[in-house]
């Protein structure tokens, strides 16, 4: 019989294979269970966030391409106010209702005083109209009597066209300074001067076809 020493050591049993392969097993099942509930963690995590997942503080932000908004208003109410057609000056334009009228500055005027005259049209419609108010459509005419005393075509070098359009019931004017002198057609020399001394005078406006009613005035 062989008896043990003094030391008081026991001898340690020896880990049966069998054992420590249930151990590697059951730890081996541990891990699994815990990758799947964290996998499923995760994928709970996205469903509530709609799928998409979380731009990083680097991602630049998305921005809506260029010719994608909507302008404002109806467009094609739009296109229906460009495409009204914008009357002319002269159309529905009456050239009846344009008027010419003959004024003077001074009903009187004394020695070495020239009157001024004016020549004024005026537009009678409802809309606006294009008059030549231009050099060769105009007369200055100034009688006594039967007595064709001055007009500005006699001595006229040349004439030009003016075309202006002037708007409903306004008016558009000219003037005249005469010189109280006599002319004669095809500007002949008129040595005669037109008498003073509080004697009467016509002056009348021509614009084209249209004339004026007759302005008196007297020079002293």
């Amino acid at each position: 019989m062989v008896r043990q020493g003094n030391s008081g050591a026991t001898a340690r049993k020896p880990v049966n294979p069998i054992y420590r392969r249930r151990r590697l097993f059951v730890g081996a099942i541990l891990l699994l269970v815990l990758a799947l509930a964290v996998g499923g963690l995760v994928a709970l995590s996205n469903a509530f966030n709609g799928g998409t997942p979380a731009s990083t503080a680097g991602d630049p932000p998305q921005q809506e391409k260029p010719g994608t908004s909507q302008p404002a208003g109806d467009a094609s109410a739009s296109a229906t106010a460009s495409a009204t057609p914008t009357p002319s000056p002269t159309t529905g334009c009456d050239e009846k209702l344009l008027t010419v009228s003959a004024a003077t500055d001074k009903p009187a005027y004394g020695p070495g005083e020239n009157p001024l005259l004016t020549l004024k049209v005026t537009n009678g419609n409802q809309v606006p109209c294009e008059v030549n108010i231009g050099t060769s459509q105009m007369e200055y005419l100034v009688t006594s009597g039967s007595d064709r005393i001055f007009s500005s075509k006699d001595c006229q070098a040349e004439s030009s066209d003016l075309v202006k359009i002037i708007a409903p019931g306004k008016s558009e004017t000219a003037n005249f300074p005469w010189d109280r002198n006599r002319s004669a057609e095809g500007c002949k020399v008129v040595e005669a001067q037109p008498g003073a001394g509080g004697a009467y005078y016509v002056f009348t406006a021509r614009l084209g076809n249209k004339t004026s009613p007759k302005a008196v005035f007297q020079l002293g």
